[in-house]
């Protein structure tokens, strides 16, 4: 019994370390362009809250290069930047209803990002600043909006009705 314990004890082991070798992308892409802020309050907010999902200046922690965690940690960062990339504005981003929306309902930022960075929870006056700041950031600064499956492409003039 023992034999079998420690032999399963050892492919436990090897597993852990040969998982290690799976290849998980950690990049920071460069900042194409930056949102222009209604404020510094609203950014350092930003900063704290959501810069670690949501923009291309992710610090990457320890935590982030041990699989499957690392696994976990990339694959919310490359969600969370594909909705909302504050340091690709120049590229299709969430609406600011969406963004609002998920902040008020609490969604964001994720509960188990809490449970290890303490400084990215927000207090209730901090949530409506945030908004408040991201209402008047978007209002000055649009993103770019995202295409609708076969539609045309953003900012293209509509096409003339053929059928009449």
């Amino acid at each position: 019994m023992k034999r079998i314990l420690r032999t399963v004890l050892w492919l436990i082991v090897a597993a852990l370390v040969a998982i290690q070798l799976v290849p998980v992308d950690r990049s920071n892409p460069p900042v194409t362009r930056e949102v222009a802020w209604d404020s510094p309050d609203t950014r350092a907010i930003a900063e704290r809250a959501c810069f670690a999902c949501h923009s291309n200046e992710t610090a990457w922690p320890w935590y982030a290069y041990v699989a499957p965690v690392s696994w976990r940690v990339a694959s919310h960062v490359e969600r969370g930047r594909g909705h909302l990339n504050f340091s690709e504005w120049d590229q299709p981003n969430e609406d600011l209803d969406e963004v609002v929306e998920v902040i008020r309902d609490h969604e964001m930022p994720l509960r188990d990002y809490l449970l290890v960075h303490r400084e990215a929870r927000l207090t209730a006056d901090e949530r409506e600043l945030l908004i408040a700041g991201f209402e008047r950031t978007f209002t000055n600064d649009p993103p770019v909006e995202r295409r609708r499956p076969g539609g045309p492409p953003p900012g293209a003039p509509a096409q003339p009705d053929s059928t009449q």
